[in-house]
């Protein structure tokens, strides 16, 4: 009797449907990594505009005997205009939003336009979509709270210290936050408290639970929130309910909070132990 040790039909089979299997597994990873590069690539965009809107926010104080420009977004002020014109509409907070005609326009008419006229530096790949700007100036700098007037932020006494209105005012440049992608078009500076355990604006989440942030020596960062309150607070939030001022609970939530207020006015109830001075 012969031995058979050729294939027959079903080890074909058998040996066909690994090789699928382990190419639909390959095809699978692949995707994963093409996918991986796409968000990094974009969020290496979004780091380069921060930086280049930052470098045109430096060049400006140098060009103007030390001042901070306007960072309240379409809110000019006495001799003040703003960094950017009003490129929001007034029903912002029902989801309406100015033609992109419109916003470019404004954009263009900002302080800033002059350093660096590229409309796609005002905006990250990830942004909503319909906002030709997502990029916001941090309240500190020169924001919506003004010395005379800190908007409910914290106690004028102390908050007209802190408010950046010259560069001579930032001690250590490269722990100060000047812009910070929330990913739309927001009226004003993007809000934080000085004396509350609470959120004024909500935490970006758009870039893999997380947001960038530039700082006044010129470097942009990429910050993951700890917190799954955190995340969970700014998937929940858009531009049609911002300002929900609400408290973190748990111990990361209270984290990422108090890195954003440390960094942007130092906190007026305490000084987490996590952070240095």
């Amino acid at each position: 009797m012969k031995t058979r040790t050729g294939f027959v039909k079903k080890d074909v089979f058998v040996v066909l449907g690994c090789i699928v299997f382990m190419l639909m597994s390959l095809g699978a990873i692949v995707n994963c990594f093409s996918e991986e590069a796409k968000r990094l690539k974009r969020r290496s965009v979004c780091l380069s505009n921060l930086k280049m809107l930052t470098l045109a926010w430096i060049i400006y104080y140098d060009d103007n005997d030390d001042k901070i420009v306007n960072g309240a977004a379409g809110i000019s002020r006495p001799n003040e205009p703003a960094w950017v014109g009003r490129d929001w509409d007034p029903n912002y907070m029902h989801g309406k939003r100015l033609s992109k005609k419109k916003q470019i326009a404004v954009i263009k008419a900002g302080l800033l336009w002059p350093y660096h006229k590229d409309e796609k530096l005002y905006k990250c790949p990830q942004g909503q979509k319909g906002y030709n700007r997502t990029y916001s100036i941090i309240d500190c700098m020169n924001g919506v709270p003004q010395p005379d007037n800190p908007h409910g932020r914290g106690p004028k006494e102390v908050m007209k210290k802190l408010i950046i209105k010259q560069k001579s005012q930032i001690r250590i440049s490269h722990q100060k936050i000047v812009f910070i992608d929330e990913g739309w078009a927001t009226p004003g500076s993007y809000g934080v408290y000085y004396d509350k355990e609470k959120w004024w604006n909500p935490p970006p989440v758009r870039h893999e639970d997380g947001t960038t942030v530039s700082f006044a020596d010129c470097h942009a960062e990429y910050w993951k929130w700890k917190g799954e309150e955190t995340i969970k607070l700014g998937k929940m939030t858009g531009p049609t309910q911002l300002h929900q001022h609400v408290e973190p609970k748990t111990v990361d939530g209270k984290y990422d909070l108090h890195k954003l207020q440390w960094i942007v006015w130092k906190m007026g109830y305490y000084k987490p132990s996590v952070f240095d001075e």
